[in-house]
Formats: structure tokens, sequence, C-alpha cells
């Protein structure tokens, strides 16, 4: 790849799958949203280079569900990239989710850029806490890699999003985060899942991104949990060796009813 090329990613997150492909959940069957979000992927093949998953990508953690979703990235052929959040296994995707094109890597350089996946789980709990080893590890990661643009993921997000029952799940310790982020000003931007929703938020020059889900979303600013009916999507990323990037949210048909409340 020229060196001055872009490099172009898809970002994936919050699938929900489960070990029973037609089985639903909220309403949605989320093997076939995600198949929704499969296909599209597989029409962007030519100009996409990688893509991460961000967290949630099973609803049961069992590894069946990570043994369906390996099936279809298998079928995506591209570069696959993943970490876990709050519903996942970790154990069981790092044993499964290591095959073909699909990495288990945390660490690794493309396109002129740095990529950081961050573990923000805790085993039994909804909300997202940053061990102090993987701080320790991402401040020797950033020292170790050099001034190229980089790019951080995690599952949880570190900012309020304006609503107060996914606040309340949210990364418990970001300023633990934030503390290493302002020491290397080659951070450029930050991922993160869980929310069911768009947004976006800088702070010290930092940007910070959440996306859509591949199956249901969450209305913004709700205090209560509450479903909309907007569609599965993902976030596409543009990224420039001089630290510059773009960005957009697509969405994927899928036809699907109201659902009934319950837990993230």
């Amino acid at each position: 790849m020229n060196q001055a090329s872009p490099i172009s990613v898809a970002q994936v997150t919050d699938l929900h799958l489960l070990a029973t492909e037609n089985c639903p959940l909220q309403g949605i069957q989320t093997t076939e949203s995600f198949q929704a979000v499969i296909q599209r992927l597989q029409e962007l093949r030519e100009e996409l280079d990688l893509v991460l998953l961000t967290g949630d990508l099973s609803e049961d953690g069992t590894p069946q569900s990570y043994e369906n979703l390996q099936y279809q990235l298998n079928t995506l052929k591209i570069p696959t990239y993943w970490l876990p959040g709050n519903h996942d296994c970790a154990i069981a995707m790092d044993k499964i989710l290591n095959q073909g094109m699909v990495s288990r890597r945390k660490s690794f350089q493309r396109g002129g850029w740095n990529f950081i996946l961050l573990d923000s789980s805790l085993p039994e709990h909804w909300y997202g806490y940053l061990s102090s080893t993987t701080i320790e590890w991402l401040n020797s990661e950033l020292q170790i890699l050099g001034n190229y643009p980089t790019l951080i993921a995690l599952h949880h997000p570190p900012f309020p999003v304006n609503s107060a029952w996914l606040d309340a799940s949210g990364l418990q310790n970001p300023e633990e985060l934030f503390a290493v982020l302002d020491r290397y000003p080659q951070v450029k931007l930050v991922l993160f899942g869980h929310i069911h929703q768009e947004f976006q938020h800088q702070r010290h020059q930092v940007d910070y991104l959440g996306t859509p889900s591949t199956c249901f979303q969450f209305h913004s600013q709700s205090p209560t949990f509450a479903i909309n009916q907007d569609l599965p999507g993902f976030r596409l990323l543009t990224l420039y060796p001089d630290g510059r990037w773009e960005t957009r949210v697509e969405r994927v048909s899928y036809p699907f009813p109201l659902a009934s409340a319950a837990n993230i």
C-alpha cells in the first residue's frame, strides 16, 4: 500500500448474537440484522482495509455464539480485530475468534496509524472499568509505538451521553484513561460502543465517537430504557497518514417490530 494513501476502517459494535440464531432479542433476530451489515460490508470490501468489533459481540457469551460470528466473518474476508463488552466472555472469544483473517491482537499498525484496543469489561457487571494493568499497558504502548496518529477503542463510553440509565453503565474510571491520553498528542480518536446510538464529543483535541448497534437502537437522552425504530448501523472511517480523518454512519435495511424493555 502507498504510505500516502488513507485507510478505510469499519467499526461494528453491539451485535448481541446468540447461540440459537433464530431466537429474537428485543423483537430482532440479531443474526439476521448482523447479516444485513455483513452484506453491506461485502459490497464495500474492495475499499475496506479492516474491521473493528467493539464489544457485546455476543448476548449470552456462549462458545456457539462466537462460532457463529467466526463463520460470518470468514465470509467477509477482511482483516478483523475485536475487544470484549459487558455481555461477552473474553476467555471464549480468545479461543475462538482467532482464525483466518480474524485476529485477537490488541495493538497493531496499519496505514501509518497505531491501533490500541482496550478491555473495559468486568465479569458480572454491566458498567466498565479499566484495570491498573490495562492503564499501564496503554501508557507503555503509546511510548513504544511512537508519534504516528493513534486510534484507541474500548466498549464503554468514557463520557455521559445524557441518558440516566445508560450513564450508570459507562466507564467508571475515565479520569485514569484521560490522564494517559493527555500525555500523548498523537492520540486522535477514541471509538466505543455500548450506547446503541451515534455520539460525538471532543476533549483536548481528541474526538470520541459512539456508534449504532447492528441490532436494536436506544433512544437518545432517555432517562429510562427505551428502544427506538432507528435502523441497524455501523461506522465508516477514513484515516489519513497525517492524522486527519473522516467518518460517517451507515444504516442497513431491517424490518423489525417495536421491542419491549429489558436489560442491556
